[in-house]
């Protein structure tokens, strides 16, 4: 999800290392995609904590959706503002439905039994409702993974992120800081005990009541959280912040599980203090960070510029490399190795094709269209 930064929508100065932060966030979660067919269930996953990466773009967000929008409200509608949201998440949206659609039947794999006996009508039905990313309902489940996007899968999170900006420009936006903070603190109540009684914060991508409560709650809590802190941090002057902030975010991420299956609650409560402590902590030092030179510069900006395409168009590519993995039976992580190198360089070379050969044409066409 990445935050409106363009700054034809916007003359204030964004954040350059919250930008190549999110797109380290992006490339974690690439490899958390190719590392997760290869264990045995949710707890031996050597990526284990890589789908926290999620609630840190949603925390991001709200950091700069405050920044960008709070003071603007007198002389911007609501109605402009979902306008600008939409040129911003919209294009890759489509493009990522499309490629998942294209890709749908040459996934071929005993874990996906459904995929042959769809019809094209159907594939295509799932497609167009896909570019709207209302979820489908589980009748219209093509893959068999109880997605509510099965031709890319990360559009759950598109989902809630606009759900999250809906509540804000509608409602959020007019609370006082000690509304807000309210919100927060029983958003940061609810997080907690989701993570510590299930184990973990793993779902939301499924169209039922259980799994839309997860997908909020995760959502309520970083995303106002965000919001919050954009509002009441007074960010300072720190060198390096963008090294240490990118090994921390690593270091989070790549945390193996704690407590295993006899103790669930012990990883629940580390991924509600990495959510409710350590992310907003990494915001506040990566906005609070002084760039180092045009390198760091040109490095933030690639991987800001990478993040939500790479983001969008990766799980397209990663369902042929789950096909291969689950066809391959009693591969190891070091047969795979050079089998997942590859589709993560490949996802990073298509990302940044996407962002210069469509994205970013078709938004530039939408704003003088739509302006």
């Amino acid at each position: 999800m990445k935050p409106d930064l363009n700054p034809s929508l916007a003359t204030k100065p964004h954040y350059p290392i919250l930008d190549g932060l999110r797109g380290i966030a992006a490339i974690i979660v690439v490899t958390f995609h190719l590392a997760e067919p290869l264990g045995t269930g949710h707890l031996d996953i050597v990526v284990n904590h890589g789908y926290l990466a999620v609630d840190f773009f949603f925390l991001l967000s709200g950091f700069v959706m405050g920044y960008a929008y709070d003071d603007r409200w007198n002389k911007m509608s609501v109605a402009n503002f979902f306008k600008r949201r939409i040129i911003r998440l919209q294009p890759m949206v489509v493009l990522g439905m499309t490629l998942g659609a294209i890709g749908f039947y040459f996934t071929d794999s005993t874990i996906w039994p459904l995929i042959h006996t769809v019809p094209i009508w159907k594939m295509l039905l799932v497609m167009l409702i896909g570019y709207t990313i209302l979820p489908i309902p589980l009748s219209m489940d093509i893959r068999g993974w109880q997605e509510m996007h099965p031709l890319n899968s990360v559009g759950w999170s598109l989902f809630f992120e606009y759900i999250a900006n809906i509540l804000y420009a509608v409602w959020i936006r007019k609370f006082s800081k000690t509304a807000l903070t309210i919100l927060v603190l029983i958003a940061a109540v609810a997080l907690a005990h989701l993570a510590i009684t299930n184990g973990d914060l793993s779902g939301g991508w499924t169209l039922n009541v259980e799994q839309v409560r997860i997908g909020l709650t995760r959502t309520m809590f970083p995303f106002f959280a965000g919001l919050l802190l954009s509002r009441i941090a007074k960010p300072t002057r720190i060198k390096n912040a963008f090294l240490w902030c990118s090994l921390l975010i690593a270091i989070v991420l790549y945390m193996p599980r704690i407590g295993g299956a006899q103790h669930l609650w012990m990883n629940g409560i580390y991924e509600s203090v990495c959510v409710i402590i350590i992310f907003p902590l990494i915001v506040y030092l990566g906005a609070s960070g002084v760039i180092q030179g045009q390198r760091e510069q040109k490095i933030c900006k690639f991987l800001g510029d990478l993040s939500y395409p790479l983001y969008l168009v990766h799980y397209p590519i990663v369902y042929f490399y789950v096909a291969w993995i689950s066809n391959t039976k009693g591969i190891s992580i070091l047969q795979a190795l050079p089998h997942a190198l590859l589709i993560l360089v490949s996802a990073i070379i298509l990302a940044h094709l996407s962002l210069k050969w469509y994205d970013e044409p078709v938004r530039k066409w939408l704003q003088k269209k739509l302006n």
